[in-house]
């Protein structure tokens, strides 16, 4: 199912109302160098449990890591364990990332399915 028109509109509709399968690539996460090297990919979509360290954003918290705790699928962000601000009532909330501002360090394996069919080109060779 791809998008058709080139009304903005209808575009942003389609965006918002995408089915699972397709929005599941909008969560698409830059690996580091070893697990590319090992994988032989650039990206892979990420999964609660995942490792992943900020890239870009606030300079208070690009550098960390931390497990993807969870994933907000209408929002297009992630929650990542341990990357947390504070609000006005003084209670600690997760701060949403975008996929595009991480980097994957590591990956949860407990499904052995995921990676299956997976293996991209080999890069650098």
């Amino acid at each position: 199912m791809a998008m058709e028109s080139a009304k903005p509109r209808r575009q942003r509709k389609w965006s918002y109302s995408k089915s699972l399968h397709v929005s599941y690539k909008d969560f698409s996460v830059h690996l580091s160098k070893e697990l590319a090297k090992q994988l032989g990919r650039r990206s892979l979509e990420a999964r609660q449990g995942d490792t992943v360290k900020v890239m870009r954003g606030n300079e208070n918290l690009v550098g960390k890591q931390g497990k993807v705790s969870a994933i907000m699928r209408p929002k297009r962000m992630l929650l990542v364990e341990g990357i947390t601000g504070r609000k006005m009532t003084g209670t600690d909330r997760q701060i949403p990332l975008r996929p595009s501002n991480l980097l994957l360090v590591a990956i949860d394996e407990k499904d052995e399915r995921r990676l299956k069919g997976k293996k991209g080109k080999k890069i650098g060779a």
